[in-house]
């Protein structure tokens, strides 16, 4: 699962063109240029961080990408649906392990002739699992503050075709075999 994750980001990432920012721009941070249709406002990705660090989601409202909104509100939501749950179970677990200890045996997991050990096995599975859910929630809630920064610093770039990076696939001049390659132009 791992290794096709990272592939996909691999392929996505050499499939695209890239592009930069052609001429140079100088303004203060108090400054807002208008250069042909691009209007450009360095405190914008400032902007945009500090709104989505206040409610998760706003740094894109920001930006004017909503289709972003119900992706972090859903990957959000997942993770602290699985928070709860880990939780309660985790509970579970330890509150029939403590009757145990008292010397009860009138908890559910006793009929279905569970061990002490395999309660104590439990509590600490869904312990880890709720420390991770907490975990991937903060990382979402992160991840989330700097993709509006990203966006609103890659909102103001002049895009342009002088500066391409592409791959390319050429025929190896001895062995007659095909060779992958990647090409970088740069027009003036």
């Amino acid at each position: 699962m791992k290794n096709s994750f990272f592939i996909a980001i691999l392929t996505t990432l050499f499939t695209f063109s890239s592009f930069a920012q052609s001429g140079e721009l100088k303004i203060s941070p108090k400054d807002s240029i208008s250069t042909k249709s691009i209007t450009i406002d360095p405190l914008s990705p400032a902007k945009a961080a500090f709104y989505s660090a206040v409610l998760p989601g706003l740094g894109q409202l920001h930006n004017k990408q909503y289709w972003k909104i119900p992706v972090i509100y859903a990957s959000m939501g997942a993770g602290i649906y699985f928070y709860s749950w880990q939780n309660k179970q985790y509970n579970r677990y330890r509150d029939a392990y403590k009757r145990r200890l008292a010397g009860f045996t009138d908890d559910e997991f006793y009929a279905g002739g569970i061990t002490d050990a395999t309660l104590i096995d439990g509590q600490r599975f869904h312990k880890k699992n709720r420390d991770l859910a907490v975990l991937s929630t903060a990382l979402i809630y992160i991840l989330n503050i700097v993709e509006a920064n990203v966006s609103a610093h890659l909102a103001q770039f002049n895009v342009n075709e002088n500066l391409t990076f592409n791959p390319s696939f050429y025929q190896d001049e001895f062995t007659y075999r095909p060779k992958l390659g990647i090409t970088f132009n740069y027009q003036f």
